[in-house]
């Protein structure tokens, strides 16, 4: 078993020169796109972020855009935010996968009491990382929890300043039964990356820069008031208060890898003297079609989510088909993100099998990413659940708790 080295710690690290609004975000984040293209194949190869690179992710904001303005954060909308996302997933995918898993920590923020999250989280732009299936084990002792288990897929862990996992409650040994009337209930649990150990499993298809390898924690102690989970909001009002507010933004690196492909598609089209090729122009076209209205998809829904949250609505205010819209928006963004670069992938033909060919690594990259849950037929089942009035598979997709079921 090889384990990761730890990065070096951040020197310093000044939050004034960091912007503070959804515009100046964006606009670094898409001055740092051609930086990021140009590290992709050092990237893809490092399996992890360089230090450098998750400062310059750092630099740009992007890690502080869920923090809510009353803790000095831009609280940028979940729009804004897909919009940055998508802005640097254009650069690389696995640098646009770390941002958007790096920048839930605002968001988990509104799960804890603000005085823990305040001590928690001294500066904006730390990151955190984790997986929230319960996959550990977390005993219940006086004062907290007694944490051990072992975690799959913890993007930017390699990077992390947090790490949150979810565990299977026990007490005495034994398994606590949920409130809800479950067998066993289970609960999310932050702890500092020193008590982590990583190691190295991610030599994978695709997404290899993001780092996202397993993780071990062994008898670590929690304290109660670092445990959260997403049915209660203990420190945060609004958009960004919600259940399903950590998943919001995952399309934006499908989209952003989505135009990258089309745009270097095109140009290569174009230099290779094929504007007028019968095949090129339907094959560019159709994909431009399924782009722009995948892309539509997304935004729609998550202008209608933040019209009724933003008036003082809540999730339950939404048409069925408007909550559906959701989940289905999100991993219709992954599955079109994958046809399109396949198709262009054959359009290029051999030009595109030759590493470290962009279209090479957007293939294996989005192929990797349309196994995440989100992009997976449960989503489906949940979606068509709701809209049937049947049970969801995965009701936290909607924004639904074990607490609301």
């Amino acid at each position: 078993m090889t384990v990761v080295e730890p990065l070096p710690a951040r020197s310093g690290g000044d939050d004034l020169a960091v912007p503070s609004t959804a515009g100046e975000i964006l606009a670094r984040a898409r001055a740092l796109a051609p930086v990021l293209r140009d590290r992709a194949e050092e990237i893809e190869q490092a399996r992890r972020l360089p230090a450098d690179v998750v400062e310059l992710l750092r630099d740009t904001g992007v890690f502080r855009m869920g923090f809510s303005r009353d803790r000095g954060g831009p609280e940028l909308t979940s729009i804004e935010q897909t919009e940055v996302i998508e802005a640097l997933a254009y650069g690389d995918t696995g640098a646009g996968w770390c941002a958007m898993i790096g920048s839930d920590t605002g968001l988990y923020a509104s799960f804890l009491d603000r005085a823990v999250a305040d001590k928690m989280f001294p500066s904006l732009d730390m990151v955190t990382a984790g997986l929230l299936f319960p996959n550990g084990r977390a005993e219940i002792v006086p004062g907290g929890y007694r944490l051990t288990g072992r975690w799959q897929f913890g993007s930017g862990v390699t990077h992390a300043d947090w790490v949150i996992s979810g565990a299977f409650l026990y007490r005495d040994g034994r398994p606590e039964p949920g409130a809800d009337g479950s067998a066993h209930d289970s609960i999310l649990l932050m702890v500092p990356k020193s008590d982590v150990e990583v190691v190295d499993t991610w030599h994978t298809t695709g997404l290899a820069g993001s780092g996202s390898c397993d993780y071990t924690i062994t008898d670590v102690f929690v304290p109660v008031e670092r445990a959260l989970t997403f049915a209660e909001v203990r420190g945060g009002t609004g958009p960004l208060a919600q259940p399903e507010v950590h998943m919001r933004n995952m399309p934006g690196v499908a989209l952003g890898v989505t135009r990258a492909a089309l745009d270097h598609a095109r140009d290569a089209a174009v230099t290779a003297g094929r504007a007028d090729d019968y095949r090129t122009q339907i094959t560019i076209a159709d994909c431009e079609a399924d782009f722009a209205a995948t892309r539509h998809g997304v935004y729609g829904a998550l202008r209608r989510q933040h019209e009724v949250l933003s008036a003082g609505g809540t999730l339950d205010d939404l048409t069925p088909a408007e909550r559906a819209a959701l989940p289905l928006s999100r991993r219709h963004a992954f599955r079109t993100a994958r046809s399109v670069v396949t198709r262009l992938y054959d359009l290029l033909q051999t030009s595109a099998i030759y590493r470290p060919s962009p279209l090479d690594r957007w293939l294996r990259d989005t192929t990797t990413m349309c196994q995440h849950i989100v992009a997976q037929d449960r989503i489906l089942q949940t979606a068509g659940a709701h809209l049937l009035g049947g049970r969801p598979a995965f009701p936290l997709a909607l924004g639904i708790t074990s607490a609301q079921r």
